[in-house]
């Protein structure tokens, strides 16, 4: 139960990371990330160490994005599994609603041909 309950909290963590990433204050934050990293070149920090930092974590965040990605992909495709087996299943009823009713008729049909053999061996 536990590891179930750690599941669920990492993969709500993991949606909320991956919408925030797609929204506008994302675009905002980095961009003023990007920015805030040159100015470490006021303070002192030589440019070729900026641009190993500025690497790096670009690196990082585009290691982590596409695992975030990987995994909205995999939940939309379960989703989609789950739709399609509820279609299926509707199929299936709507099929045998079909044969019902060709059940209903035929044996509708079968009655009156009994009721005319029925009144032909009469005669």
């Amino acid at each position: 139960m536990k590891r179930k309950k750690k599941k669920i909290t990492f993969e709500k963590m993991s949606t909320k990371i991956t919408q925030w990433m797609g929204s506008a204050a994302s675009i905002v934050a980095h961009t003023l990330f990007f920015i805030g990293i040159f100015f470490l070149k006021i303070v002192g920090v030589k440019i070729d160490q900026i641009m190993l930092i500025l690497t790096t974590a670009v690196s990082l965040e585009a290691i982590y994005l596409s695992l975030f990605i990987q995994m909205t992909v995999n939940r939309n495709t379960q989703s989609l599994e789950d739709v399609e087996e509820d279609i299926d299943e509707i199929q299936h009823d709507v099929d045998e609603i079909d044969i019902n009713k060709n059940i209903i008729a035929l044996t509708k049909e079968l009655k009156i041909l009994q009721k005319e053999v029925s009144s032909l061996k009469k005669r």
